[in-house]
């Protein structure tokens, strides 16, 4: 009997946003598809022909859900998209962004990055005063907020309501004339402005506008609100200014390794991470093996630093789906093999300094470590590129409870012996924010420390506790 859960934390969520462009739904299209790598559990599509906003939403991947005929039903030269893996709230397809809406101040689509911990205090306030909701999702708060907002307009009514609202917030709106893009006053999550020759761009990452070939501008400012619409781009701050808290997992993990995020590149930082980390933590070893795809970068900086020859000694298999059958005879560590084999000959005999970003529970790293012992490794060291993960994230990436994390409950050596490795290093917190070029002072670091930049209440507590209730299984 075991109890299955994240291997990795989950990526929170994207968004995408263009206006200007006459192939607007089919270039969210494509930025959704970059930015799949945040949430792979629905996406969807809002567009504006100028009068009307027109909606297109599902579960699974970008590719599966947008076919020409999806694409074709939303016209305009206007739309906002999201990828979605939940961070609080059910998995079904009510709780596929964007949430598209009419009120007193007409149609207004949402799409949200982030989690609000004082959501479910608001919204059981607002369902006592008789406020239906459509799904669970914390995002649908902000909706009932603007629709009862006694403001002229609605880009009058976002900030309004957004001056009330604690947490961590990368939104995008869309009305028939106008898109609106606003980030929390302490810049959790990311969310850059581009432009594609006349028409601007907003997403969660930069490795979007590759896709599409649209230039980055500059990111949009903690607190800041871009409206953009006929008259042009229009930046204001009517966000209450806080001392900025830019999560760093997105540099660790969360990012793709080719966008820049709070104006820094992911490859450079994880590069640097691998480097520190081999000044900290050398190893007498053969070969520096990064598990793919996430420690690869971070691998290639220890074996710079430490002279240990580089080899991809694990290789990922990428198109494993989200379910798969396992075969009735049991197979040793089936769920870790399906994804990640080794390669024997570059290990048998060979001791290996194997690079990761982070140990959640430790059962994964466990089986690794097995599975490159049983390919013939002569010793394995554990190294890992960020510090010992002690707390849960509030702000929009889905983690464990605090009693499933490993490190909350055991020191470093006691987690050397659960994993079975020879030896185990982490990267320390002054090294990794060393390494990224952030101002410390900027910095969330809240799931290394357990200091929370915002008051948790317990709701949201209970919420993460009961999201990660062990489920008894027989694998």
């Amino acid at each position: 009997m075991s109890y299955p859960g994240p291997e990795k934390f989950r990526d929170e969520c994207g968004v995408f946003g263009i206006y200007g462009h006459a192939e607007a739904a089919r270039l969210t299209y494509l930025g959704l598809y970059a930015l799949q790598h945040r949430g792979q559990e629905s996406c969807g599509i809002v567009s504006s022909d100028g009068a009307e906003l027109r909606s297109a939403r599902a579960m699974g991947l970008v590719s599966d859900v947008f076919d020409q005929a999806a694409l074709d039903g939303l016209p305009g030269a206007s739309a906002i998209g999201h990828v979605r893996y939940s961070t609080s709230g059910e998995v079904s397809i009510r709780e596929a962004q964007p949430f598209l809406v009419a009120c007193q101040h007409g149609q207004i689509a949402v799409c949200h990055n982030g989690n609000l911990p004082f959501a479910s205090e608001e919204r059981k306030r607002l369902e006592r005063a008789g406020a239906i909701f459509s799904s669970t999702s914390d995002t649908e708060v902000i909706l009932h907020g603007i629709a009862r907002s006694r403001a002229r307009t609605i880009t009058e009514a976002i900030p309004e309501v957004l001056c009330e609202t604690e947490g961590a917030f990368s939104m995008l709106f869309l009305t028939p004339e106008s898109m609106v893009a606003v980030r929390d006053p302490r810049g959790f999550r990311p969310l850059a402005l581009g432009r594609l020759n006349d028409a601007w761009v907003i997403a969660s990452e930069t490795c979007a506008f590759d896709l599409i070939d649209a230039r980055y501008e500059r990111d949009v400012e903690p607190g800041e609100m871009i409206v953009i619409d006929r008259y042009g781009l229009h930046s204001s701050r009517p966000l209450p200014a806080r001392k900025h808290s830019m999560c760093i997992f997105e540099h660790v993990y969360f990012s793709r390794p080719d966008s820049v995020i709070f104006g820094q590149s992911v490859n450079e930082s994880r590069h640097k991470m691998g480097k520190r980390l081999a000044f900290e933590h050398p190893a007498q070893a053969d070969i520096v093996v990064p598990v793919p795809d996430s420690g690869v970068a971070a691998a290639i900086g220890y074996a710079a630093q430490s002279g240990i020859t580089y080899r991809q000694g694990l290789v990922r298999n990428h198109y494993v789906g989200r379910t798969f059958i396992e075969p009735k005879q049991s197979i040793r560590s089936f769920g870790v093999r399906i994804k990640l084999n080794p390669v024997r000959h570059l290990i048998q005999g060979r001791s290996v300094v194997l690079i990761d970003d982070s140990i959640v529970r430790g059962t994964t790293s466990k089986k690794i470590v097995r599975m490159v012992r049983e390919a013939g490794a002569r010793e394995v060291h554990m190294r890992i590129s960020c510090p010992p993960t002690i707390s849960p994230c509030y702000y929009g990436v889905d983690t464990p409870n605090k009693s499933d994390l490993i490190a909350a409950q055991m020191s470093v050596e006691e987690i050397c012996r659960f994993i079975e490795a020879d030896s185990l290093g982490y990267l320390s917190l002054e090294g990794m924010l060393a390494a990224t070029g952030l101002d410390p002072e900027s910095a969330c670091v809240a799931c290394w420390t357990g200091r929370y930049p915002t008051r948790i209440t317990r709701e949201a507590e209970t919420q993460v506790e009961r999201e990660h209730e062990p489920v008894p299984s027989d694998n």
